[in-house]
C-alpha cells in the first residue's frame, strides 16, 4: 500500500492523540504554573508529529528515516518529562501510566516503521516517487 499523505500515517495519528493527552495534562491546575516544564513538554510533544510530517514531505526515504529518528527521540524526551511531572506531583500514577503506555506504543511503531523503510531502502524500493 502506498501512502500519499502524511495524514494516512498511523504514527502521525497516534502522535496527535498523544499531543491532546499532554495538552490536557499540562492544563491542570497543579501543572500549569511550572512554565518551564510546560513549555518544554509542549515543544517536545509538538516535535514528534512535526518531524514525522517534515520527513514524509521530503519525498526521500533517507531523509524520512532521519526525521523519524528525531521524532522517536522526542518521544523519549516527553517520557522523561512525564517522569519529572510524576515525581514532582504534577500528575498521578494513573495519568503517568496511561500516557507512558501511549508513548511507548508510539516509540515502538516509529521504530518499526524505521526498520520497514530501511528494508525498502536496502531493496531499492521507495514509498513515494
Amino acid at each position: 500500500m502506498k501512502i500519499y499523505r502524511f495524514e494516512d500515517l498511523e504514527i502521525w495519528k497516534l502522535s496527535l492523540i498523544i499531543t491532546k493527552v499532554i495538552y490536557d495534562l499540562v492544563a491542570k491546575e497543579r501543572f500549569k504554573h511550572d512554565f518551564v516544564l510546560v513549555n518544554q513538554i509542549k515543544r517536545a510533544t509538538i516535535s514528534i508529529s512535526s518531524n514525522i510530517v517534515e520527513g514524509f514531505e521530503k519525498n526521500n526515504n533517507n531523509k524520512f528515516i532521519r526525521f523519524l529518528k528525531i521524532s522517536k527521540g522526542s518521544v523519549g524526551e516527553v517520557r522523561n518529562q512525564i517522569n519529572i511531572a510524576l515525581i514532582t506531583g504534577y500528575i498521578d500514577n494513573v495519568e503517568f501510566n496511561s500516557t507512558n503506555d501511549k508513548l511507548l506504543q508510539l516509540a515502538k511503531q516509529i521504530g518499526g516503521f524505521i526498520v520497514y523503510l530501511q528494508e525498502k531502502r536496502h531493496n531499492k524500493e521507495f514509498l513515494r516517487k
